[in-house]
């Protein structure tokens, strides 16, 4: 078991070699490289670097604690995602591309106008701050327990810190300093998992073909629900509820977004999506592997699931299992940095990307003097670090479930109304103007929430699962075709 000083040595220590990175990649001041590291990054860097910001904290430790209650199941969710970043490759990137914006959300203003450019940025800005801030107050929660606790510093001192850490290494150098943290922190992630797989294995005295053909692993092992169209899970539900995650949150955000439109052509900005899917499918199934290989060492051992609040809370059996459990200190070590690296590859793209999307959507910030655009956007930078740690800080009391599962499910209500949006701009050929954009979003949003609280024995035994982010697209859609008619 490695002590909390050590462990706060390993992470001040990665975070200088962040530092560095972001002085020698933000010595170009300016607010081109901050939004779109003028768009020249090579599509290989960030395909690579995607995968560390996809995944995030979340599925670090949230997916393999989730195996206990879903086995493999959610990988049907994980083939969907592969269907959807083929859209995003093939249908949103040209769009984009071929409209040379900044912001995604530009895209509403000049096809459909300026309240829908406003409603996209709003739900945008909402939909990341909450992601975001889901994905921090994981590793906040990690360290506090493992590291903090023990020297009696409050939770609300450990998410300042961890968020202070991120705005001094992006402060300057934006997506630019962002493409080069990502990928070593990618790396740091994927060598920890394959790790944490190895020293699990030889813990248990197995190879990984004893392992799959051992009744433990037999415990876990479905991944398709094809018996029951009721269940949440159900094979067809995860499957489309799946792919419209990935469009909504890889292609309708500006975070994912804004790293595409840093290559340097259309087709490059595909290569990347296209090989950044297939590595990111691998990848999760070794996390889903991982989360049976704890589960099963937990049980070997007799070690219980820790408890938060008085509540287990499977997200931190891995954690318990990697720093209290004399796995050895390889674990111990390779777990937090690739924790570190997971959770904030994520948070950091997360905050330059509110920065972008504030000063772009919101402030018109391209429109005014270079040095006043500069100025501003350090502030917006700073102001969008303390929205982070208030929520963040506001989770820890609030939130009562699986951090992977609630992410999922918040997404399906602030996604929505972009994805109505967008298929209105892309599919119908007119304008909608004025405030009842914004009212037809929050209606859409209204309706789906009210569905989402209808008890399954309320309709026969279904349980309502992904389909509502698409519903919630469809409803956005249908509301926005009914105001133009109105409009003529």
């Amino acid at each position: 078991m490695l002590s909390p000083v050590i462990l706060l040595g390993l992470i001040l220590s990665y975070f200088t070699i962040l530092i560095i990175i972001s002085y020698w990649t933000g010595r170009q001041d300016n607010n081109q490289v901050f939004y779109q590291a003028n768009r020249n990054a090579p599509w290989y860097l960030v395909a690579f670097g995607m995968v560390g910001a996809s995944l995030s904290g979340v599925t670090f430790i949230s997916v393999p604690g989730w195996v206990a209650d879903t086995q493999l199941t959610y990988f049907q969710v994980v083939i969907g995602y592969l269907l959807g970043y083929w859209v995003v490759a093939f249908v949103l990137l040209p769009l984009y591309y071929r409209y040379q914006i900044t912001s995604i959300y530009e895209y509403l203003g000049q096809r459909l106008g300026a309240q829908s450019h406003f409603t996209g940025a709003a739900f945008f800005f909402v939909s990341r701050v909450l992601g975001a801030a889901f994905r921090l107050f994981l590793v906040a929660l990690v360290l506090q327990q493992f590291i903090f606790d023990p020297w009696g510093i409050p939770f609300e001192v450990t998410v300042v810190l961890s968020i202070l850490l991120i705005w001094l290494y992006t402060f300057k150098g934006g997506i630019q300093t962002i493409i080069w943290t990502d990928t070593l922190q990618t790396l740091l992630m994927l060598v920890a998992v394959v790790l944490s797989i190895v020293y699990l294995l030889q813990a248990m005295d197995l190879s990984l073909v004893d392992f799959f053909e051992s009744e433990v692993f037999k415990q876990y092992d479905r991944v398709w629900v094809t018996d029951n169209l009721l269940a949440r899970n159900y094979f067809l539900k995860s499957l489309l509820g799946g792919a419209f995650i990935t469009i909504c949150m890889t292609g309708l955000d500006q975070d994912m977004m804004q790293k595409n439109l840093s290559c340097r052509n259309l087709k490059d900005a595909q290569k990347n999506m296209v090989s950044f899917s297939f590595v990111l499918v691998v990848v999760t199934f070794l996390f889903l592997l991982l989360g049976i290989l704890l589960y099963s060492y937990a049980q070997q051992q007799g070690i219980a699931v820790p408890t938060v609040n008085g509540k287990p809370n499977t997200d931190l059996l891995f954690p318990e299992i990697a720093l209290n459990e004399g796995v050895g200190i390889g674990v111990a070590v390779t777990f937090l940095l690739g924790l570190i690296a997971a959770a904030y590859s994520s948070a950091d793209s997360a905050l330059t990307s509110l920065t972008t999307s504030f000063c772009v959507d919101f402030l018109n910030l391209n429109e005014r003097p270079e040095s006043e655009q500069i100025r501003v956007r350090k502030k917006v930078h700073i102001g969008m670090s303390l929205a982070l740690i208030v929520v963040v800080i506001v989770f820890k009391y609030v939130l009562d479930r699986n951090v992977i599962d609630g992410l999922l499910t918040v997404a399906s209500y602030t996604y929505g109304p972009l994805l109505g949006l967008f298929a209105f701009g892309m599919f119908t050929p007119y304008q909608v103007q004025g405030r009842k954009v914004l009212g037809v979003a929050l209606t859409a949003v209204a309706l789906i929430f009210g569905l989402g609280q209808i008890p399954s024995s309320a309709l026969g035994g279904y349980e309502i699962g992904y389909e509502l982010l698409p519903l919630n697209g469809l409803l956005t859609f249908i509301g926005l075709v009914l105001i133009r008619r109105k409009e003529d």
